[in-house]
């Protein structure tokens, strides 16, 4: 009888209070998922390969690379997760303020971009070949800053699956701590209109592994992947490269020892005898290989950054054994610390996964990285 006293209102008001409390309810799981988790993200990378000789030339097709629609479906089916695009936006871009980039190199770009996303791809899109920076570092950071200001505003509503790195591999004069300066500020540029695109920094010193002690990232943003290359033993990966000299051996030889390996009893200190070598994957070969692994892993747990294996791959000069036979051991040792792993590169001859003249892929190196379904 009493709920005829009941007026109808307040069934009404009881009812907007309780889908009001549903709401929050769900809303409160919801935000909680889109929050940034560049771990999350780092997983997504899984198994990728960069699509390089191409964008970073100065112009496309000029290193012998043309990147074609089909590549994609290519590198997906073959059960690839990731791509990473080296760019020279700077070979594009005014060299006087405001440093604006050529329109249709943006399309350009674009394009790409798209073919990626569309598969539901993860991009990598860096800045590469900006060889000015590595010599006048000061003189360039304004427009290196410029540039980044630009690709942020022009790809801040693009899905969070594109990623920026913003420069591949500091090194000479962009010592350590001028590098720690540019992350600073490229990091507050981009987070003025892309807060949560999840962001690709490597260390100076062409983003070895054991540098990555040197490098200083911002506490308060966590949404970083910390990316690192491998190509160790130099003597073995870069045998026959013509654009190694013997002043590059020598800093090798140097910076081994820095981190208290000393390889000159394999000849790495005499490029001359590089040619040849082999990968035999024995003991101490693979533990001079995991010793720089774990201090990848150690710095990332420590603190609490996911990385990622931006470049690794051999020289097709090397015999395919070795290489297959190294390739699998690297991307297998980074894969079991947690790490996201990029070989270097796709299409072109000198480190090529896939043969695009024959149209097929390089099934030793293929299967290195990617392992066959049983």
């Amino acid at each position: 009888m009493m709920l005829r006293t009941v007026k109808p209102y307040v069934f009404i008001a009881l009812g907007i209070i309780l889908l009001g409390a549903a709401c929050v309810a769900a809303a409160e799981p919801n935000a909680a998922s889109t929050k940034p988790d560049p771990f999350k993200m780092n997983k997504l990378l899984g198994r990728g390969v960069n699509i390089g000789n191409a964008l970073e030339a100065p112009t496309e097709g000029a290193w012998g690379v043309v990147i074609k629609e089909e590549y994609f479906d290519i590198i997906k089916q073959a059960g690839f997760n990731s791509i990473r695009l080296p760019v020279c936006w700077s070979g594009h871009a005014l060299t006087e303020k405001p440093y604006t980039i050529n329109p249709e190199f943006f399309k350009r770009v674009d394009t790409i971009v798209n073919w990626a996303i569309s598969r539901n791809m993860p991009i990598i899109v860096n800045i590469q070949q900006y060889v000015e920076t590595y010599d006048a570092p000061l003189a360039h950071k304004e427009r290196f800053v410029a540039l980044w200001r630009q690709i942020a505003e022009h790809y801040k509503d693009y899905p969070d699956i594109l990623l920026f790195e913003p420069m591949n591999e500091p090194k000479r004069k962009l010592t350590p701590q001028i590098w720690n300066d540019y992350v600073k500020e490229f990091l507050a540029v981009i987070r003025e209109s892309n807060p949560n695109r999840t962001v690709v920094v490597g260390s100076a010193r062409d983003s070895w592994i054991t540098y990555l002690k040197l490098l200083e990232l911002p506490e308060n943003d966590r949404n970083i992947v910390v990316t690192v290359h491998h190509y160790f033993p130099h003597a073995f990966t870069h045998q026959s490269t013509p654009w190694m000299t013997q002043e590059k051996v020598t800093r090798t030889v140097e910076d081994m020892k820095f981190i208290g390996q000393d390889l000159n009893s394999n000849g790495i200190n005499d490029y001359n005898a590089w040619p040849g070598t082999k990968w035999m994957g024995t003991a101490e070969e693979k533990k001079a290989m995991t010793d720089i692994f774990d201090i990848g892993a150690a710095w990332g747990k420590e603190h609490n950054r996911p990385i990622n294996l931006g470049e690794f791959g051999s020289y097709y000069k090397a015999d395919m054994e070795s290489r297959a036979r190294w390739t699998k051991f690297i991307a297998d040792t980074a894969a079991e610390r947690g790490m996201s792993l990029m070989y270097w590169e796709f299409c072109a001859q000198e480190f090529g996964l896939y043969d695009r003249d024959a149209k097929s892929w390089r099934k030793p190196l293929l299967e290195a990285i990617i392992p066959p379904k049983q």
